[in-house]
């Protein structure tokens, strides 16, 4: 890394109306009381659709329905979707059950297990929202910055029959999310019924300011060889570092950021770059120094450009870490060597280091819900009932029962082999490792199906993989109904992201343990010509593939397409 002579200073921006809404809303309150007790709209005021997305809701609509209800004159059919923050994805099976309960309720009977270790639920009409977050609040958990220009849900390795040191890093994304959370009194107070602090005059927000960050913010960790995270994807990527089973500290990657908007060449996907070591002593402050970087040097005009990645490459790396060490009054000692094999999630039983038994399954795209073939809610309801289990989110919206006594172990099981659940070894390749956003028809950003098609596409996939013997190849699949890439889909092998109804842009060879992004291989692709355009692939993979070489790297080893960015290691 290069030493700059003149540190960067903050640049004035002429505020966008998002940090305008911010500087009046009195730490986040703006007139949310107002809004959720107008009764004549499902509605919130607009100025507040912004706000409450900082306590883990976002105003929707029921987009299969907008049409007819405009044509009998009626205003969209509002609901909200809550997402709760769960640091390492870790709940309780009564937090668990607590949810489940909540689903039916008050929501749409659904719950969604997110990319980031959450849950989600869905269908929540306004007069409804009060109590579900009493819920909420009653299981002991909260929304509190689960959306939102703070830092967001902090994601890390859940199951600790992979690592002796994933009860340790799931501690310390508890303590990161802890530090960074906004400490307005505003969510206590609007859901709560917690005594209002009058004009807010006893907040404060020492990280954050009045005004929060320029856009949202997010923190993974992951332990090698297993980046199930996605850790090159995040604002800030912690690779823990382990030594004789030992954590001593973390190779720390900053700028990673998946989204992008059509027809604006400024934006794009972007990976971390790794920029240096710190001990585990050292790691709470490095984090919070860069939060603060880009709470002073991130875009604040333009949303679209307000990405820690963003101000990274307008400022440059070098500059970046500069100022950060410059702050911390130390430098980052150089990175330490690691090295990932998958980015994907393990199934199967697995025993940690203190003889409990972890067991990892499959959930296709993270939706808890029963049909008529699978009565995946009630089994897991079954699980949880048993109270001998906790219930771990993974990035990948799968789903870990860890902490699982040996004796309490068969009993599980025979609840999982009767109900058919998370049978992930017994999936193809491609469908155990497919990710999809909600999308339609509630996203209001989505041009396309993801969660509700993506199934349906594998289906005839698996048919073309089973004609080349793929089957049992693991190959990364990413959908998205849009470029702002909730579901990573720039890290698939194969990345389909919605352009309009029913037509996707193609993208391939990204790297299979998330180091590399994915290329542009085609524009506006329906169904038909997503499968007569990667037929002949699978089948020149299956044929000219070298021995344990994957599939991103074979369509970029023979020229298929051009690679794509891969990370890099500043110090």
């Amino acid at each position: 890394m290069t030493k700059i002579k003149n540190i960067p200073q903050p640049q004035q921006w002429k505020p966008s109306e998002v940090e305008h809404i911010k500087i009046k809303s009195n730490y986040l309150r703006g007139t949310l009381v107002e809004s959720l007790d107008d009764s004549i709209t499902g509605a919130i005021a607009p100025d507040d659709t912004q706000l409450i997305k900082f306590h883990g809701s976002y105003q929707q609509t029921d987009r299969d329905l907008d049409d007819e209800r405009k044509r009998q004159k009626l205003e969209p059919l509002y609901s909200f979707m809550i997402r709760a923050r769960m640091p390492a994805g870790v709940s309780s099976s009564q937090q668990w059950i607590a949810f489940d309960k909540l689903s039916d309720q008050y929501g749409n009977g659904t719950l969604k297990l997110t990319t980031r270790q959450a849950f989600q639920l869905h269908g929540i009409i306004k007069r409804n929202l009060r109590q579900t977050m009493k819920g909420i609040n009653d299981a002991l958990l909260d929304s509190i910055a689960a959306c939102g220009d703070v830092n967001r849900n902090v994601m890390s390795t859940s199951n600790e029959g992979l690592s002796p040191v994933v009860v340790e890093l799931a501690a310390f994304a508890n303590t990161i999310s802890d530090h960074l959370l906004p400490k307005t009194t505003a969510y206590h107070e609007i859901w709560l019924n917690q005594k209002l602090i009058a004009g807010g005059e006893q907040d404060e927000e020492p990280i954050y300011g009045k005004t929060y960050l320029p856009r949202k913010f997010k923190i993974a960790i992951a332990v090698p060889p297993y980046n199930d995270t996605d850790v090159f994807a995040n604002d800030i990527g912690l690779i823990a570092i382990v030594e004789k089973d030992q954590l001593i500290g973390y190779n720390v990657a900053v700028g990673g950021g998946m989204g992008k908007t059509y027809g604006l060449a400024e934006t794009y996907p972007r990976l971390a770059d790794v920029i240096g070591f710190v001990t585990k002593d050292k790691a709470l402050d490095v984090v919070e120094e860069i939060v603060k970087v880009q709470r002073d040097f991130g875009n604040r005009e333009n949303r679209k450009l307000a990405r820690l990645k963003y101000t990274i490459d307008r400022i440059g790396i070098d500059a970046f870490v500069n100022v950060l060490e410059t702050r911390l009054g130390f430098e980052l000692e150089a990175s330490k060597p690691y090295h990932f094999e998958s980015n994907g999630d393990v199934f199967g039983w697995k025993k940690a280091a203190d003889g409990k038994w972890f067991t990892g399954l499959f959930i296709e795209h993270g939706r808890i819900k029963d049909t008529e073939t699978l009565k995946l809610k009630e089994g897991l309801r079954k699980v949880a009932e048993l109270h001998a289990c906790d219930f771990r989110l993974t990035g990948n919206q799968g789903l870990v029962l860890g902490n699982i006594a040996e004796s309490k172990k068969e009993k599980i099981q025979t609840i999982l082999v009767e109900y058919g659940i998370g049978e992930g070894e017994k999936l193809s390749g491609l469908r155990k490792n497919a990710i999809a956003c909600v999308a339609l028809n509630t996203c209001t950003m989505a041009f396309a199906e993801a969660e509700r098609y993506l199934p349906k596409l594998i289906d005839k996939l698996d048919l073309l993989l089973a004609k080349t013997g793929l089957t049992n190849d693991d190959i990364l699949i990413r959908m998205t109904g849009c470029p702002n890439g909730c579901g990573r889909p720039f890290l698939g092998e194969i990345g389909l992201v919605g352009r309009a109804p029913g037509r996707y842009n193609l993208y391939l060879g990204a790297g299979f343990s998330g180091n590399r992004l994915n290329t542009l291989y085609k524009e506006m692709v329906d169904e038909d010509e997503i499968l007569s355009l990667l037929e002949p692939l699978f089948k020149q993979y299956s044929e000219e593939r070298l021995s344990g070489e994957r599939f991103g790297d074979f369509v970029i080893r023979k020229k298929i397409i051009s690679p794509a960015n891969e990370i890099k290691v500043v110090k």
